[in-house]
């Protein structure tokens, strides 16, 4: 008998071994919008798999998701912070140090987008599927082009030049040893990419995935950076006149009572209950089953909550039981909020800036009536600034209250010079961040910026 229970219990351990390795080799298994590596792009379903992987990335909690956006409008004005921890506000007070770790969470999360579009780039062109024709070929190819162009639009806006890793690698440390580029080439970069995405992508309207107009869109913000501003008037005015794209007032309605993909997006992130979007959590106070982390700081509500500046936008910001502010735009449960990456307001106010910066009557005329256009949608009056110099600083504060809660403005005032006038950021080297410390620590080719 004795030996009986020996050998059933012998049993039962060799099984239950086998039962927990096999769990443990199905929880090894990367989900299908994860996989990138060259087995798995053999067929048209696996190329579409990856290509809804690389929008997976740029959607995830360190991109688009959450902290990517966290550096654009901390590093601004319009919000203050809540509970511990130091990394928030070294962008609050722009003494960011090579350390922080949402610096190089981001920084990685940028470079496995890339590197998951450089896949996509590579191996789908030579994938023999009867059923993957070449017309939807060339649209998953030109959506990496795309996705691998904001990609490194986003680095070279925050670290300056990046290192251009333009092949699909096993991990993000494969690209150690490649010199960084120059701000220059890597927007050359961009540029190239965006010409490519445009030769393969079609020109219809898709506010989650790439097509002609998102190539147009973020053509028109680069031309903006570049300071070209005739090539960013055309491009913006390409979406401006696309009638599938339209601005509807008042404020919120591009992103309040749970509306998705609305007229005005032009690209967004998309979510779902599986896949949620962790922004949500730091705005909302704790009875809404956030943290409220991150809060409109005194300076935006004064703003807002004045009816001829704010308008309607007072929408931007309300008040707990307790009377603590608290921001809206990410409010649903599950947390299933869009991120806004390009959208028709931002369109509107790039040309209007393009148009200032243009010069001549008629073009100043043409920028205030751009300016007016957002102006009306918020609820506040029209304005008739004096000269450029007035109708400059009216497109900024219209772009501050506009894109509040979006990761424009600490990079508005970096890219016009504006920094230390309205921060008060006056070391130049500030207005980049730092290489992550363990991204050198890791790579001897590259070297830190300037000033840390």
């Amino acid at each position: 008998m004795k030996h009986s229970l020996n050998l059933l219990r012998h049993i039962f351990l060799v099984f239950a071994a086998i039962f927990v390795w096999s769990c443990d080799r199905f929880l090894e298994v990367e989900p299908l919008d994860s996989v990138s590596d060259q087995v798995t792009i053999v067929d048209k379903v696996s190329a579409e798999t990856a290509v809804r992987g690389m929008y997976r990335a740029l959607a995830g909690n360190n991109y688009y998701g959450s902290s990517f956006q966290s550096i654009g409008y901390l590093s601004g004005d319009n919000i203050a912070r809540t509970g511990p921890g130091t990394d928030p506000s070294q962008f609050i007070n722009h003494e960011v140090t090579a350390d922080n770790s949402t610096v190089g969470s981001v920084w990685t999360a940028i470079y496995q987008t890339i590197n998951r579009a450089n896949h996509v780039i590579l191996k789908v062109p030579d994938v023999a599927d009867i059923k993957l024709t070449e017309s939807l070929k060339n649209q998953l190819v030109g959506e990496g082009y795309f996705i691998r162009a904001l990609s490194y639009f986003d680095l070279a806006r925050t670290w300056g030049g990046a290192q251009l890793a333009l092949l699909p690698t096993e991990s993000v440390t494969d690209k150690d040893g490649l010199k960084r580029s120059s701000l220059e080439e890597t927007y050359a970069q961009v540029l190239k990419d965006l010409d490519e995405a445009e030769k393969r992508l079609p020109a219809t309207t898709n506010r989650i995935r790439a097509t002609k107009k998102t190539v147009w869109a973020l053509r028109a913000r680069l031309h903006l950076y570049k300071k070209e501003w005739s090539l960013a008037e055309e491009y913006a005015t390409r979406l401006i006149a696309d009638p599938t794209y339209k601005i509807a007032a008042p404020y919120n309605s591009f992103w309040g009572n749970g509306v998705i993909a609305s007229a005005e997006s032009i690209l967004e992130t998309s979510y779902s209950n599986t896949n949620q979007n962790s922004h949500r959590n730091s705005w909302q106070p704790p009875e809404n089953g956030g943290t409220r982390t991150w809060v409109p700081n005194s300076a935006f509500l004064d703003l807002i909550n004045n009816p001829e500046i704010g308008g309607n936008r007072s929408v931007l910001a309300a008040k707990t039981i307790g009377g603590l502010w608290y921001g809206t735009m990410y409010y649903r449960s599950p947390s299933i909020d869009p991120s806004y990456v390009l959208r028709l307001a931002e369109l509107i106010l790039i040309r209007a800036e393009a148009r200032a910066e243009l010069g001549g009557a008629a073009k100043f005329q043409e920028a205030v009536a751009d300016l007016n256009l957002i102006r009306t949608r918020a609820g506040v009056a029209a304005v008739t600034p004096a000269d450029k110099a007035a109708l400059l600083l009216a497109i900024e504060n219209e772009r501050r209250l506009e894109f509040a809660y979006e990761p424009h403005r600490w990079f508005d005032l970096v890219r016009t010079g504006r920094a230390a006038a309205v921060l008060k950021v006056t070391d130049v080297n500030k207005t980049l961040l730092p290489i992550p410390i363990r991204e050198l620590n890791a790579d001897k080719a590259l070297e830190q910026n300037p000033g840390y």
